[in-house]
């Protein structure tokens, strides 16, 4: 099942004034923050990556991988995202301990 464009629009909103940019990946979404990819979006369903900074943050959440053979993230529930101060400094706790991604450099082969 595709995420709803709805859903998406509602996290999105949730989430403001974070400028967050969500990305369509195969029906989902990835969401993005500074450049970097924090969560995934699955079946109307907000998956944050776990990290140790961002596990400072979450307190009890629950986990569960997005797709079959995805590492493990935070299941986000709707009574979490609807909390904005708490979805907020998860978010920003967990870009920033991820490494911005590895610019594809262009090769020219000899």
């Amino acid at each position: 099942m595709a995420t709803d464009k709805k859903f998406i629009e509602a996290v999105l909103d949730k989430l403001q004034p974070l400028e967050i940019t969500a990305k369509p990946m195969f029906g989902e979404y990835g969401l993005y923050y500074r450049g970097k990819n924090f969560a995934l979006v699955c079946d109307n369903t907000l998956f944050v990556k776990i990290t140790e900074a961002g596990a400072a943050k979450a307190g009890r959440v629950s986990q569960g991988s997005p797709y079959d053979g995805a590492k493990p993230a935070y299941r986000i529930s709707s009574a979490k995202l609807n909390d904005r101060d708490w979805i907020i400094s998860l978010v920003t706790a967990t870009s920033d301990a991820l490494p911005l991604p590895k610019k594809k450099g262009f090769r020219v082969r000899p």
